[in-house]
């Protein structure tokens, strides 16, 4: 049993920083898919007006 509450902390800490770095990865790539999109209908306008 003293095993088990020695390693419980540091699965809890793993976990905790698996799911934030999950986190931040999947914003950044909302963001990028976000800044792509506006950047092709930034592009479509301007293509429009030469």
């Amino acid at each position: 049993m003293e095993y088990v509450a020695v390693i419980v902390p540091s699965l809890g800490v793993g976990l905790v920083f698996f799911f934030a770095m999950k986190a931040i990865f999947n914003a950044d790539r909302a963001e990028r898919e976000a800044l792509a999109r506006a950047e092709k209908e930034a592009d479509d306008r301007n293509s429009g007006i030469s």
